[in-house]
């Protein structure tokens, strides 16, 4: 049951829609680097097409009608897009959740030392990642200084051509013998991923003179004391705009197409709904997935829930508990995550008929998991049927896989926390190649075909 490559369906009209496609994605990659960023991208966006934030509906005790859209804002981490159906929400509503956080390095709280005429910053890598890779490249700082007195300061450094970069310096291969005889897994250790920062000496200072040197740019440039870092969340990731790639332009390469690729996807299926829908939908993006989605913005908190509660307040002639019970075990869900590209260099590591390929379209993942299907959502076969004549009426090329060969591996998405609910929901998203790595590469068709998934099951599901 090989599924045909979707580059060869397209007519003038679908390459030229492709390219536009995918300049906005490149540029929302860009401007978004971290889930911070993100939000502050989508909820821009959300705004200027109509929504409004639901906090601002509360406090006004306004009535929603079918047709009203709003955003809720978790914490500037994770947002959700409600447009309202027709249908009472008891009815259930069509979700397309997908994840903005990706692998990266953060800094410390107590991050600033130096050494041997060298300031470093401490780090603690985050989600699963190959260490080695982040050696020996140009890093860029996003994220945000918060001071004690409410002020929060934005920071990026090492995107604009005249900003300098910073990185983690590897050992020569001169001198390597040693820390080339060790596993990939101990090349380099957690605790050698430090950034170096800065290697001039303050006029004047004695001790610690690049450390200070470095203290006095965050001070002169931000207004940024060293004991404010306590209360700062600063991302190194890699530097760089995403870049066409192949000869042929047909793929993209950039830094966190895992998940972006499918959160752009699914706001960009949401914003081209024009009418007012049957069933009300969701664009759902979410926090911390790459940790196993913990903490106040991760996919276990409530705020899904809660939003939905204060949709029914805000909708229905009275509230109860049961009405937004029903709600949620009502709800259809695309989990919308990358799945594995299948990689001919690495051909042992998959099962090939049952491996996403670059280019044949939007990906299903039955289940997730690893080994036995262990952490996985595995979705009802009376779902995935609705789902095949959807995607077939609407001409979306798509395929199913699996996450690898049997035994070898595995990883796990938000779509079984969803499931708790009792809501149907299955794995959907595009096939990338080098997933986790500082650069991951995905086919233009794939973006593009998945956007066409994302609307197909908004307006149908």
């Amino acid at each position: 049951m090989e599924r045909p490559n979707a580059w060869k369906t397209y007519t003038d009209a679908d390459l030229t829609a492709l390219e536009t496609l995918s300049s906005k994605y490149r540029a929302f990659l860009d401007a978004g680097k971290t889930e911070r960023e993100c939000v502050l991208e989508t909820v821009e966006t959300a705004k200027a097409n109509g929504y409004i934030d639901i906090q601002d509906a509360i406090a006004a005790g306004r009535r929603l009608m079918p047709g009203d859209k709003v955003y809720v804002n978790v914490m500037g981490k994770a947002v959700l897009l409600f447009l309202l159906g027709k249908k009472p929400l008891e009815s259930g509503i069509n979700i397309v959740g997908a994840h903005i956080d990706s692998p990266r390095i953060d800094i410390k709280q107590n991050p600033f030392y130096e050494d041997t005429e060298l300031a470093y910053a401490d780090t603690h890598y985050y989600g699963g990642i190959k260490k080695f890779h982040w050696v020996a490249r140009a890093l860029a700082l996003h994220g945000v200084v918060a001071k004690k007195d409410g002020t929060v300061v934005p920071i990026v450094i090492g995107e604009d051509e005249s900003d300098p970069v910073v990185g983690i310096s590897d050992l020569l291969i001169h001198l390597s013998q040693e820390q080339m005889a060790k596993k990939a897994s101990e090349v380099i250790s957690g605790e050698a991923l430090d950034i170096i920062l800065a290697g001039k000496p303050l006029a004047g200072e004695e001790k610690d003179a690049v450390k200070a040197q470095l203290l006095t740019i965050l001070k002169e440039k931000y207004d940024i004391e060293e004991e404010d870092m306590l209360s700062a969340e600063i991302e190194a990731v890699p530097a760089g705009p995403s870049r066409d790639f192949g000869l042929d332009r047909s793929m993209i390469l950039g830094y966190g197409h895992d998940d972006r690729v499918c959160a752009f996807s699914s706001l960009s299926a949401i914003l081209s709904l024009k009418d007012v829908p049957e069933s009300s939908v969701c664009c759902m993006l979410t926090d911390k997935e790459e940790i196993g989605s913990v903490g106040a913005t991760g996919m276990q908190a409530k705020y899904f829930e809660n939003a939905v509660a204060e949709l029914i307040a805000l909708t229905a002639d009275s509230y109860s508990d049961l009405i937004l019970r029903r709600a949620l075990a009502n709800c259809r869900m695309l989990s919308c995550d990358v799945s594995a590209g299948y990689d001919p260099l690495y051909a042992s590591a998959f099962e090939k008929k049952n491996a996403a390929i670059l280019g044949r379209g939007v990906c299903y993942n039955k289940f997730t998991g690893s080994r036995g299907k262990s952490g996985s959502n595995d979705a009802n076969a009376e779902f995935i049927g609705r789902l095949r004549r959807i995607m077939d009426d609407n001409g979306v090329s798509w395929q199913t896989a699996e996450l690898g060969r049997v035994d070898l591996g595995g990883g796990g998405t938000i779509a079984y926390i969803c499931a708790l609910y009792g809501m149907e929901v299955i794995d959907s998203g595009v096939p990338v190649l080098s997933m986790h790595a500082p650069q991951e590469i995905i086919s233009k068709a794939d973006l593009y075909e998945a956007v066409k998934a994302y609307t197909a099951f908004m307006k149908e599901a």
